[in-house]
């Protein structure tokens, strides 16, 4: 789930012990297993609340709780955004057609610790803008992440996803909503947006773990968020896709604590879902 920016935010760094990373490790890694489950369902007819109530199935069969439920009055085990909904989206009981794009964000929280990342689907071919949207957006999360390593500022972070997503490919980047420190809360300091300068920011140092998350529009940057107080759709109505993966700041690399290669392994299976 997702961070409202707040200007002069970020307070509070809380570093991780070993012990604590690899609880973590486990939250983030139930979270990537739930997010595969999700991947092999996926098709035109389906419904996203359906989908919802099996992410608490899973979940709950693991010994975890959703950690979005009654978060803040959030009525729902996961957020669902599809098309032109950035994120926060409610899941209901539309169902789902061919080429639309689907984005699954989850959370959950198991050993005190929160894992909480997201995915995005093409159910069929949504053409290839949109493709190229949902590669060049997972292309920005790992340029983010190279650069998520103990001496390097937040800033770093920002800046390669910006650089990748907006400058060089004119897509918009989210202003209003940024990724975050992530532990036993689900949004702790630092804030992390996915644009700015080289240089700035708080200093990462190992130990601190981040959800980082872009959020990109295939046109303008703006957006609004719906009368339900969650809900935020990109103004101009153009396709918005959001990837995020959980990620240990370490020495000269980082630790990527969540793992997508159990998703890709079931979205290239299901043959409902469109892949590059």
């Amino acid at each position: 789930m997702i961070q409202p920016f707040v200007l002069g935010r970020n307070r509070m760094i809380h570093y991780k012990s070993e012990a604590e990373i690899e609880l973590m490790r486990q939250s983030a890694r139930l979270v990537s297993s739930t997010l595969a489950e999700v991947a092999a369902i996926l098709k035109p007819g389906i419904t996203t609340l359906s989908i919802d109530n099996m992410i608490a199935e899973i979940i709950r069969s693991h010994g975890a709780v959703p950690s979005f439920l009654h978060y803040h009055g959030y009525p729902f085990n996961s957020c669902i955004s599809v098309n032109d909904v950035v994120v926060h989206g409610f899941p209901t009981k539309n169902e789902l057609k061919e080429g639309d794009i689907v984005s699954v964000d989850i959370g959950v929280y198991k050993n005190g610790f929160h894992g909480d990342h997201a995915y995005t689907f093409a159910i069929g071919d949504p053409g290839p803008d949109v493709m190229q949207l949902i590669t060049v957006t997972k292309e920005s999360l790992y340029k983010g992440i190279e650069k998520a390593v103990d001496g390097n500022r937040v800033g770093d972070i920002s800046f390669a996803i910006q650089e990748h997503t907006e400058k060089k490919h004119g897509y918009g980047v989210v202003r209003e909503l940024v990724g975050h420190g992530l532990g036993k809360s689900m949004h702790e300091d630092p804030q992390v947006p996915n644009y700015g300068k080289r240089g700035s920011g708080p200093k990462m140092k190992e130990g601190l773990v981040l959800a980082i998350e872009p959020m990109i529009n295939l046109g303008k940057k703006e957006v609004y968020t719906e009368d339900d107080g969650w809900t935020v759709r990109t103004k101009d109505h153009t396709p918005s896709v959001h990837f995020e993966h959980d990620v240990c700041v370490r020495k000269g690399k980082a630790d990527i604590l969540s793992d997508y290669s159990i998703i890709e392994k079931a979205e290239k299976a299901n043959p409902h879902l469109f892949t590059v």
